[in-house]
C-alpha cells in the first residue's frame, strides 16, 4: 500500500509553531517515503460550537504559505457525519446509551482523572430496555463504546513500545455526545480508515488516544496505521504552547512580514533537522526531504525559541 499521511487542523484557534512543526513532520514523513507517498489535509471542524468562522480557510492558506501541499481536495469533518453514523451502526452491540452527566460521573468515579476527565465507571452499561426508555423521556443520551479489559500495545515510531489498558484508564468512552456531536475518537478513526491513511504523525499529547483508536480500527475492520508522536514544542517559559500564544502563531509571523522560508528553517531545527549546508537560515519544505528520518526528531520536548 502506498504510504499516505495527513495533517488535521482544528479551526478553534490559531496555528502556532508547535502545530506547524507537526504539519511539517507529517508532510516530510509522507513525502520522503520510498517511491513518494501522498499527503492528505482534513479540517476537524466537527465540534461546531467551538469553530471560529473563516479560521479554517485561513489555516489552510497559512500552511500553503509555508510551502506545504497536499493531494486531492481538503476533507471537512462537518461534511462527513453520515460516515460516522454508519460506523455506529456497524459497531452494533458494542455501543450503548449513557444518561450520565459529567457531574454525576465525577461524583461516582473513584479512579484518577484521565485525558478526557474521570474514568467512566460503567453506570449505564447494563440498563434494561425499559430503564433506557424511561430515562430517554427526560434526558438525551450520549453513546459509549463497551471497552474490553486488557492492554493494547503498539510501537510508536518516535516514542517506542507502548501499552495502555483503555478500560482501566478511561473506561467506556463516548462516541457521540448527548448534543448529537460525534466524538473525536470516532470521527478521526473513521476518517483515517475511509481516507486510506497509513501513517499518523501528531503531538505527544495525543499518544494516550491511540489505543482507543486502535480498538475502534479493529472493531470496524480497518487497517491500523503506523503511529508517530512527536514531543511537544514549549514556550520560552517551558509551558506547552497554546492557541493563546499569538506571538508564536503563523498568523502573527505572517502579519509581521516574516519570510516563510526562514520559518521553515526554524521549524526544521525544532525537528532536529539541519536545514542546509553552512548557516543557511531559509529553506523550503522540499529542501528537507533528502535524508529525512524520524530518528532525527528529538525524543524530548523542545522550546520554540525565536526566528533568527
Amino acid at each position: 500500500m502506498e504510504p499516505r499521511g495527513r495533517f488535521a487542523p482544528s479551526p478553534t484557534g490559531e496555528l502556532h509553531l508547535g502545530n506547524a512543526r507537526t504539519a511539517l513532520l507529517a508532510w516530510l514523513w509522507a513525502r520522503s517515503s520510498k517511491g513518494g507517498g501522498t499527503f492528505a489535509m482534513r479540517v476537524e471542524d466537527i465540534d461546531t460550537p467551538r469553530v471560529r468562522p473563516g479560521l479554517a480557510e485561513r489555516q489552510l492558506d497559512e500552511l500553503r504559505w509555508l510551502g506545504l501541499d497536499w493531494d486531492g481536495a481538503t476533507a471537512w469533518q462537518s461534511q462527513r457525519t453520515a460516515l460516522y453514523q454508519e460506523a455506529l451502526h456497524r459497531l452494533g452491540d458494542h455501543v450503548y446509551e449513557c444518561f450520565c452527566s459529567r457531574a454525576e460521573i465525577a461524583a461516582a468515579a473513584s479512579a484518577p482523572q484521565g485525558d478526557e476527565g474521570p474514568r467512566y465507571p460503567g453506570t449505564c452499561a447494563e440498563l434494561t430496555a425499559a430503564l433506557r426508555a424511561r430515562r430517554r423521556r427526560t434526558r438525551a443520551p450520549s453513546l459509549r463504546l463497551r471497552v474490553p479489559p486488557g492492554s493494547i500495545g503498539f510501537t510508536d515510531e518516535i516514542a517506542g513500545p507502548q501499552a495502555f489498558d483503555v478500560q482501566a484508564m478511561t473506561g467506556d468512552f463516548v462516541l457521540r455526545r448527548a448534543d448529537g456531536i460525534f466524538a473525536y475518537q470516532l470521527a478521526v478513526t473513521v476518517d483515517d480508515g475511509a481516507m486510506g491513511i497509513t501513517q499518523v504523525l501528531r503531538g505527544a499529547d495525543l499518544l494516550s488516544s491511540t489505543p482507543r483508536q486502535i480498538l475502534l480500527h479493529r472493531l470496524l475492520g480497518q487497517t491500523e496505521p503506523r503511529w508517530a508522536h512527536a514531543p511537544l514544542v514549549l514556550s520560552e517559559s517551558g509551558e506547552r504552547l497554546s492557541k493563546r500564544d499569538r506571538p508564536q502563531s503563523l498568523a502573527a509571523l505572517r502579519e509581521a512580514g516574516k519570510d516563510p522560508r526562514r520559518v521553515v528553517a526554524h521549524l526544521a531545527r525544532l525537528c532536529g533537522i539541519d536545514p542546509g549546508t553552512g548557516k543557511r537560515d531559509a529553506c523550503k519544505p522540499q529542501d528537507l526531504l533528502s535524508g529525512f528520518s524520524l530518528s532525527l526528531v528529538p525524543r524530548v520536548a523542545v522550546r520554540a525559541g525565536s526566528l533568527p
